[in-house]
């Protein structure tokens, strides 16, 4: 599965999710990523994702496809990659690459009694939306995931039947989710939900 995380001066505008297939990106409507600018051609490049790899190709001389930086006709994307087009840039993350299996440590009785109870509910993550590690990916892999630091607030999200929930362990009036202070309350996360954790934005997704 890839993600296509879409900023305009590192803000953020648009994330996808996408199986397989072509994915095409451009300025025109027909576009499976559109972004309105005329920095960027009506079809500017499209992406083939299989089972084994996601290739990035140039559609129009007139237009440059940058990727890492480097002005490239055709690349094949590894996670983190960022494609830039004009003024907006696009990070690539293949969700595969960061999702590992359970610790083998865990005693077979509480593992199967998470497996059993999470079943249904897909993976998460958060990404990272600002700063110097914009882009990074983090799993939520664990039945309690711990964010934040001392003296800034730290958060918990709790994967359990039903979803993944966020909650504040030390308060911060500063942490928020979408705009709003979490303050005592225990929210249920939905996909692209934003997390102002220590001044650093992070979107909430499911795969």
């Amino acid at each position: 599965m890839a993600k296509f995380s879409i900023f305009f001066k590192d803000k953020p505008i648009q994330s996808s999710l996408f199986e397989s297939g072509v994915i095409h990106i451009g300025r025109d409507e027909t576009n499976n990523l559109i972004i309105d600018s005329l920095a960027i051609a009506p079809a500017h490049a499209a992406v083939i994702i299989n089972e084994s790899k996601c290739v990035i190709k140039q559609l129009n001389a007139d237009f440059p496809l940058i990727i890492n930086g480097k002005q490239l006709k055709q690349h094949s994307l590894k996670n983190g990659d960022t494609i830039t087009l004009g003024k907006h840039r696009i990070i690539y993350n293949s969700t595969e690459a960061i999702l590992s299996p359970p610790s083998p440590d865990k005693g077979n009785k509480v593992l199967n009694q998470e497996l059993s109870s999470n079943k249904h509910i897909p993976e998460a993550n958060l990404q990272v939306m600002g700063g110097k590690h914009i882009g990074r990916l983090i799993p939520i892999k664990k039945t309690m995931t711990r964010l934040g630091r001392s003296g800034a607030g730290i958060i918990i999200v709790t994967h359990r039947k039903g979803g993944y929930y966020v909650s504040m362990l030390e308060a911060d009036e500063r942490i928020t989710v979408n705009n709003a202070p979490l303050a005592d309350k225990t929210l249920l996360l939905k996909n692209n939900d934003v997390l102002l954790i220590d001044n650093v934005p992070m979107q909430f997704f499911m795969s």
